[in-house]
């Protein structure tokens, strides 16, 4: 065995987590989900789940399993070595599992040599001028909803609109698609749960078949038509990687194109959703940011640690190992709980405290060679709405609390009401 860290010990019921996931689950541990993550951060560091594998709740625990060479993602090679194959087989799965969040070594060194650095500075600064006119557009959107019904939905006024005008304007796709973009992220994201229902494959697999449509008809179309964008460079790239095959090209544009826009639609529209939460409830707060706006980035730094957009993620150790002093067998799987992780009081005084100038640390955007591709540009979407917004809407207010997805691992607000 090769030890990764003794930070503490647990031995408690595997039996004892299930109220536990239950309550993160329901509404109330939606709208507040601190007191579950305390309560399994109590049961240990490495805490056993009631299907054979463990939950790492501790932040140092956590960030030796982002980081580690030894635990990888659950690949297509480990669902084939699990007994109940068959719950692999699912469209959506398999669709996800090809995206560069489920490969490893040596297929991820290599597609991500090939994107290189995707938003270095460079590319940021290019990006910025037209993040800051969606921002703008968007806003007045919001404007004109606040003076013509007195409240307005800010997820889908804003939020969710910003992620998908940056990402699309950057692949230069049409904006007559974004809508059903949206709509086939929103249902086929229920695949990547903990314990999807039936229910929940039969949404994700329509939404999947939906999605493969989309993304192969925008390949076939910028192939026939070849330009200077983003995705353009991508096809001339990926055809001289296989100049004798065709059907390889095609199935790794396709994934790279399909994973790289859904994934930056759902989780920076939560993160910009939170920092207009979090900072707008308290009239204090937002005062202090408008008069002091060289903190805004601490303050997103802060709401990406008080409320991380995805509440865990999953690796498998690739040998017999032992994590915070408890054994863990070659295979076995392992659930990275961010939020859990990011209020550990070992890590964070008061973590239970927003205080945008904390300046602590969060394991939000992982660790390691899955470190999140698109953390710069997130980080850029909410500092420029939260420069313009600031400004522009000085008395915003939220009218209520947010409303959730039923989800466990995707953390998505359906729901946000203001007012000015």
């Amino acid at each position: 065995m090769t030890a990764v860290g003794v930070i503490r010990g647990t031995t408690p019921d595997r039996r004892a987590v299930i109220p536990l996931l239950r309550r993160l689950r329901s509404a109330e541990g939606q709208a507040d989900p601190l007191p579950v993550w305390e309560e399994l951060r109590a049961l240990g560091d490495v805490v056993p789940a009631p299907w054979g594998g463990y939950f790492v709740t501790g932040f140092d625990a956590c960030n030796q399993v982002l980081r580690g060479r030894n635990w990888l993602v659950p690949d297509f090679d480990w669902q084939e070595r699990q007994p109940d194959t068959g719950r692999w087989q699912e469209p959506a799965t398999r669709e996800m599992t090809r995206t560069l969040s489920r490969l490893n070594r040596p297929a991820h060194t290599v597609q991500r040599r090939a994107l290189g650095n995707l938003f270095d500075r460079g590319t940021l600064e290019t990006m910025r001028p037209q993040i800051a006119d969606h921002v703008t557009r968007l806003l007045d959107r919001l404007d004109r909803r606040l003076r013509s019904h007195g409240a307005a939905d800010f997820v889908t006024t804003v939020g969710e609109q910003l992620p998908i005008h940056t990402v699309g304007r950057w692949l230069a796709i049409p904006a007559e698609h974004y809508p059903h973009i949206l709509d086939f992220t929103h249902r086929q994201v229920h695949a990547q749960e903990l314990l999807p229902t039936k229910s929940d494959l039969a949404i994700s697999a329509q939404a999947t078949r939906e999605m493969r449509a989309f993304f192969t008809g925008l390949l076939a179309h910028r192939r026939a038509h070849l330009g200077n964008d983003v995705l353009s460079g991508w096809i001339r790239h990926w055809d001289a990687q296989y100049p004798d095959d065709r059907a390889a090209a095609d199935q790794t544009l396709y994934d790279l194109t399909m994973f790289i826009t859904i994934a930056s639609l759902e989780t920076t529209a939560t993160l910009l959703t939170n920092a207009v939460w979090f900072l707008t409830r308290d009239p204090a707060r937002a005062d202090f940011l408008r008069r002091n706006p060289e903190h805004i980035d601490d303050a997103i730094d802060e709401v990406l640690r008080y409320d991380p957009p995805i509440h865990l993620n999953s690796r498998f150790a690739a040998d017999d190992t032992v994590l915070a002093g408890v054994p863990i067998a070659k295979d076995t799987t392992v659930h990275v709980l961010y939020g859990a992780a990011n209020h550990d009081p070992r890590r964070n005084h008061q973590p239970h405290v927003f205080d945008i100038r904390r300046k602590g640390g969060h394991l939000t955007f992982g660790g390691g060679a899955h470190y999140c591709l698109g953390s710069a540009l997130a980080r850029l979407e909410a500092r420029q709405l939260l420069t313009q917004l600031l400004e522009r809407f000085p008395t915003l207010r939220p009218t209520a609390g947010p409303t959730y997805a039923h989800r466990m691992v995707f953390r998505r607000i359906t729901s946000l009401y203001v007012t000015a």
